[in-house]
């Protein structure tokens, strides 16, 4: 029994020096995977990032005329669309026309009021988006036309 017990403990130290091996072959493989991934992602997120930028680079650029034209819809009441042209006294008369508005509201005034800076911003967000960029640029951000 002796010798048997011998050749179950030889057997077993090659079964576990066989799977130590491949235990290692398998850990270099997944290191060089792992290693393949990264560059790959790194790659992919590198291309990504220079596709967004030349995406977005026209978004704060020279021309804004969609950026300025859903925001003059959307919250043209407060003015946004003339603080991002650079006419902020004009933003500010918008905003405080809403302001007070809102604020005398209770008074039946402010129910007035309140249409009043709705109906401009949607009818300029309406004319920026319908004129060229070209002659947006040059009516708004050039020629500094405040209003319609």
């Amino acid at each position: 029994m002796s010798d048997e017990n011998k050749n179950f403990g030889d057997k077993a130290e090659d079964a576990f020096d066989n799977a130590k091996e491949s235990a290692k072959e398998f850990s270099e493989d997944a290191k060089e995977s792992a290693k393949e991934f990264s560059e790959n992602a790194k790659k992919t997120a590198d291309e990504f990032t220079a596709g967004a930028r030349e995406a977005f680079s026209g978004a704060g650029g020279e021309n804004k005329k969609i950026l300025v034209g859903i925001l003059a819809i959307i919250f043209g009441s407060l003015g946004v669309h003339k603080f991002i042209l650079g006419y902020q006294k004009e933003g500010f008369i918008l905003l405080g026309v809403t302001i007070l508005a809102y604020a005398t509201s209770c008074l039946g005034i402010g129910l007035l009021l309140v249409w009043i800076p709705y109906v401009i911003g949607l009818i300029e967000g309406i004319i920026y988006l319908t004129k060229s960029d070209e002659e947006f640029y040059n009516t708004y951000q050039v020629g500094k036309k405040p209003w319609f």
